[in-house]
Parts: C-alpha cells; structure tokens; sequence
C-alpha cells in the first residue's frame, strides 16, 4: 500500500485520541478534565520550555483536546463518531469516531469491505486524495494522495487557547506622590503585593497594563488593568504640569520682604517674598510640578495673600493720619 497509508507516523495522527491526550477517561467529569489540562499545560507552556519545541507542539495539541472536550457539544459529537479529535466532520461511514478507529473499531486503513478500502465500503472509484481533503481540510495531491500533507490543514485549524479574562483595578494615588512619581503598593486579586512605578506624564485616569496579572486562562493569564486616581490635595492644585498653591503672608512680610517657609510636594523649602508684594502676586519655584512625559518637570506657583489682623488696635493706630491716594481700582472703570 502506498505512503502515506502505511506510515506509522499518519495512524499515529489519525489515531490522536483527545481523552489520551490529556490522560483521562472517556467518563470524566469537567472538573477532572479541567485540573488535567491545567497540569499538563503549565509542565508544557512555551514559556516555560522556550528551547524545546517539541514541548511547544505538545503543548499544542494537549490545548486543542482541552478545547473539545471542555466543548459539550463538541465532546458529544467527538463521544458519537461524528467529528474527529480536530472537530472537522466524519464525512463516511463509521468514521474514525471515539479513538480515532475505523469503522467497526478496526485500526488503520486495510481490512473490511474490499481489498484497501475502510470497512464497510469500497475504495473503487475513490479519489482518495479528495477524500482526506475534505475531511481533514489537507491540501489536494501529495506523497501518496497527489502531494503535501493531508492532515496539515487540520493543524492549522486548531485556535490559539484564550487566554484568561483582563481584571480591573482602581489605585488613589495622592498628589504629591503622582507628581514625584513615588512607587504605590497594590494587592492583586491572587493576595501578591507589588510595588508599582507610575509613568512619566501620569494624571487622573491614567490606566497601566501589567501582563499576566489577570485570570489564568487555557492561553496563558488575562492582564491587570490599573486606572489611577490622583486624589484632591488640601494645599496644592494641578494646573497642566504645575502645581498652585496659596500662601499667607503677613502685612510687614509683604511691606518689607522676608524669607518664608513654604510647602511643596517634595517637602518645604525657603521662598523670598519681595518687599512691597501685593496679594495675588505669584512666586515661581521651579521644577517643583508634575513630572512630564520627557521627564522634565513643572514648576510650583504660589500665590500670596495678605492677611490682616482683625480690630488690631496697634495696627490702626500706626496708620491712624495715613491714607494710600493711589487709584487701585482704576482698571476697573469704577
């Protein structure tokens, strides 16, 4: 008989038997046939064996048999001899149904109804090679059918495993601590602690991916998605990359000038206030803002505002004949 009908190698394909594959029996429940490719899966994943393909093409086929027979409809159809261990349709007689068999349980391709032919029918007037197309989605022709391998199409039709569902997450991060891109510690799902670093540029919203940090899935685990919050400040307020804040400052601090201490999101630093400042005039300290996506930063602007005593007798009396003739609120039209 000509390649490839006596090829060990082909029976061995047409044979694959998806229960044999993962190691369990034909009775097994879902929960057995899910903990089984679960084990083989993690002994066999690519990850784990990046310089033995052998396990790789294993792995494979361990996934495809997971993925049938995690199927209902597909393992009652397989357990019927409708649909063969790659789901493609028994298109003749008994077909190689539960086993990978022949028709009436007989191995391989000889025996039965004529000389050569399956049981329980000729192969007179068969193309052979269009036979095995059909059914196993191979190329037409080939060694021994007219050319390639007739059972390569049925390999490429076997999908990649899903991998697991991405999982949300929600992290509030202070303002200090987005603008000086300090690490935050989040729980995942699974009860591992992680440090996490924020990106250059982060702001509200901003969303991290962290690979294989989801639900474990037949392909490998889903992500974590992180959405971060930056949370409102007592003191400081984004403005684009800057950060404001609102300092008080005394009537002689603003007369005369001093230096004052002053808070930023790195810790407070030393600010010199002009003699004769008004309030709403804005200081600048620089690179005391956000960090950007370059990795500059922005600057801190501060605002003064004076601050009178109230009913300060002292006060009144030292200002007691003084009075301020300029026309503050000219610009106003008023």
């Amino acid at each position: 008989m000509p390649e490839p009908f006596g090829n060990p190698s082909y029976v061995a394909d047409m044979a694959a038997d998806p229960y044999t594959t993962l190691g369990v029996s034909r009775g097994a429940s879902e929960k057995e046939i899910k903990s089984a490719y679960r084990k083989l899966a993690k002994e066999l994943h690519p990850d784990a064996n990046k310089d033995n393909p052998k396990a790789t093409e294993r792995f494979s086929t361990v996934t495809a048999a997971y993925d049938l027979l995690s199927d209902k409809d597909k393992r009652a159809k397989f357990d019927r001899g409708e649909i063969d261990a790659d789901g493609n349709p028994m298109g003749f007689g008994g077909g190689f149904g539960a086993g990978g068999y022949g028709g009436g349980g007989q191995r391989g391709f000889g025996g039965g109804g004529g000389a050569g032919g399956f049981e329980g029918f000729s192969s007179e007037g068969i193309d052979l090679g269009d036979l095995f197309g059909d059914v196993f989605g191979g190329r037409r022709g080939g060694a021994g059918m007219g050319g390639g391998d007739p059972f390569g199409g049925a390999r490429q039709q076997r999908r990649a495993a899903p991998k697991g569902a991405n999982v949300p997450y929600r992290l509030a991060v202070s303002l200090p601590d987005a603008a000086n891109l300090s690490p935050q510690r989040i729980t995942l799902g699974d009860g591992k602690t992680i440090d996490l670093k924020l990106p250059n540029g982060v702001e509200d919203g901003t969303q991290m991916r962290l690979g294989g940090k989801g639900e474990s899935g037949p392909g490998g685990a889903g992500d974590a998605i992180v959405t971060i919050q930056v949370q409102p400040h007592a003191t400081f307020r984004r403005d684009g990359d800057d950060i404001r804040l609102d300092l008080p400052v005394t009537l002689d601090e603003a007369v005369n000038g001093a230096k004052v201490r002053v808070p930023t999101v790195s810790g407070a630093v030393m600010l010199s206030v002009p003699a004769g400042s008004s309030s709403g005039k804005v200081l600048r300290l620089k690179g005391r803002g956000f960090t950007r996506k370059d990795g500059t930063r922005g600057d801190q602007l501060v605002t003064l505002q004076i601050v009178l005593p109230e009913a300060d007798a002292d006060l009144a009396e030292r200002l007691a004949g003084w009075t301020d003739t300029r026309d503050v609120r000219g610009k106003l039209s008023v």
